[in-house]
């Protein structure tokens, strides 16, 4: 009698690990975010010497993916040590970092009726590509993308950059 249980727990053990890893690899495609580069130093082996990547930096004759690393790199460790910054701060934490302040836009800190705006956009335009940021009550998120057919970075009310 135990030999009649012995393939049917191979098969149930079987599927249960292949469901396992059809629902793992079904998070790493859907929707999951996809990983920034930071710099950082891999443990070598005894055989190997350690392996350091180049510090990011910016590169104004590169498109906004060539600078996406460095930007997420920036505005997250900026809006970690500053989580309360509002734009005129993001866009001077940028600005110093040397994006140049005339291709950047930002949306408003406040709500038309004067409430606190749950998220912040922001901008910059790099060549014929832009760098987008946006941070709030969704957390920090950066992509590059295409210039909009009006010329601008960012959908909607921008605020002036006059400071």
């Amino acid at each position: 009698m135990r030999r009649a249980n012995v393939p049917k727990t191979r098969i149930v053990v079987a599927l249960t690990a292949a469901l396992g890893a059809a629902l793992v690899l079904a998070g790493c495609v859907n929707g999951a975010p996809a990983p920034t580069t930071t710099p950082s130093t891999r443990p070598s082996s005894s055989s190997e010497a350690p392996v350091t990547t180049e510090p990011l930096v910016l590169d104004p004759a590169g498109s906004a993916q060539d600078n996406l690393p460095f930007f997420a790199s920036v505005v997250e460790e900026f809006l970690a040590s500053a989580p309360d910054s509002q734009g005129p701060a993001i866009i001077d934490h940028l600005a110093s970092v040397g994006f140049d302040k005339a291709t950047m836009e930002v949306t408003p800190d406040t709500t038309a009726v004067g409430l606190e705006a749950d998220n912040i956009q922001f901008s910059v335009r790099i060549n014929d590509s832009c760098l987008v940021g946006q941070y709030g009550n969704v957390g920090i998120h950066t992509i590059a993308t295409s210039v909009l057919a009006t010329g601008t970075c960012l959908v909607g009310e921008t605020r002036a950059i006059d400071w």
